[in-house]
């Protein structure tokens, strides 16, 4: 194969989230195949008055090896036309801008057509969502300017592909490549050494909710479930890990009218990578009650610790659990939801679960994703 020179355009450290980690982890994987990386990113990515969080930078160190670049200002025109002027003079064989929201395809969509104009470097939309989870109305107008723009898609999930259907006039070349392992997040540990460090009570088991707390992921479902009274036959407590999105109060409202004080922990903060194997390795099953979803990212940390899930039969989430063999596919309502968890515990499912999670992950190497993303453009 011959050595190409790649170039990332989107999100990556200093700024935290599920996109920059896809990025950096692409990276890592070109770099293995023995290809020349650079990533471009942000110096200004959200006005703060648009980013619901409390910061949108991370406190984790730099990624060894990335050579990462912050020029993009996603609210400047003049600062795209000299960015895209800037990597089309470096002329790249490849370039790769991820797409996850309508808010920046001006900016990205701008970058795409300076760099096109080298007549040389081939430029790939890697799709995480076309349509947001929430949706607005920017979704009518924004997305078809990044997708005129664009040589070729590579999507997350079928659905997706869908999607992008909708904008694209010219009928671009399209493939499906599954989300891979976040295998970066270190090693899975014993389970009561995991519920040690973080102050668990041993005796009890747990279900993870993990991620940014937006009202689609549909936490509030998942809390009803863990009301149902077959739930309490078990030690059984649910933790909750991620950074609120939105206003907290009707959570709170759910779990004091419920009375489930005593079996939620709530963790309320942004998790760092550096812990992130300590909430996988103390729990049992990872559970996803989305309302609407893609893919997520969650899902396949949670494939790298080897962890049964509960996910919800909605957008691609399907296709990647498998129902009965690595977790369950319910629909999105708190009596399906605590059945499931009931049958998990009462029917000591998690050994067998987690073999099939182990035999399951094989199908998502990073180097899958990166040969799609070759293919398609003929590199």
């Amino acid at each position: 194969m011959n050595k190409l020179k790649i170039l990332i355009l989107g999100t990556a450290n200093p700024y935290r989230g599920g996109i920059a980690a896809f990025n950096e982890r692409l990276a890592h994987q070109f770099l293995k195949e023995g290809h020349a990386v650079d990533i471009y990113t942000f110096t200004l990515q959200y006005p703060n008055f648009l980013f619901p969080g409390k910061t949108q930078l991370s406190s984790d160190l730099p990624p060894k090896n990335l050579n990462i670049i912050r020029k993009v200002n996603a609210i400047n025109l003049l600062n795209w036309i000299k960015v895209g002027k800037e990597i089309r003079n470096k002329k790249p064989d490849l370039v790769i801008i991820p797409y996850w929201m309508s808010f920046m395809a001006p900016c990205l969509g701008t970058i795409a057509s300076q760099i096109k104009k080298n007549n040389y470097s081939k430029v790939v939309g890697l799709v995480h969502n076309m349509i947001p989870h929430e949706p607005s109305l920017l979704d009518n107008f924004f997305p078809g300017f990044y997708v005129r723009n664009v040589d070729a898609f590579v999507s997350l999930s079928e659905s997706v592909l869908t999607d992008i259907n909708k904008f694209d006039k010219k009928n671009k070349p399209k493939s499906f490549s599954p989300h891979p392992i976040y295998d970066h997040y270190g090693s899975l540990l014993l389970k009561n050494e995991a519920k040690k460090i973080l102050n668990l009570d041993e005796q009890f088991n747990y279900v993870l909710f993990f991620g940014f707390i937006r009202a689609y992921k549909g936490l509030d479902l998942l809390l009803e479930a863990f009301a149902n009274e077959q739930l309490r036959k078990f030690q059984l407590k649910l933790i909750v890990a991620g950074e609120y999105y939105e206003d907290e109060k009707s959570y709170l409202e759910i779990i004091k009218k419920n009375n489930i004080e005593d079996k939620v922990l709530l963790y309320k903060e942004f998790i760092p990578d550096n812990k992130v194997n300590l909430y996988f390795s103390a729990c049992d099953l990872v559970a996803q009650p989305y309302k609407t979803a893609t893919q997520s990212g969650v899902t396949q940390i949670a494939y790298h610790f080897e962890k049964p899930m509960l996910v919800t039969n909605v957008g691609g989430l399907s296709e990647i659990v498998p129902h009965g063999k690595c977790g369950y596919v319910v629909e999105p309502n708190p009596n399906e939801i605590s059945a499931a968890i009931f049958d998990f515990y009462n029917n000591d499912k998690e050994i067998l679960f987690v073999e099939n999670c182990r035999k399951e992950k094989a199908k998502y190497d990073w180097h899958r994703m990166t040969e799609t993303i070759l293919k398609i453009v003929n590199l």
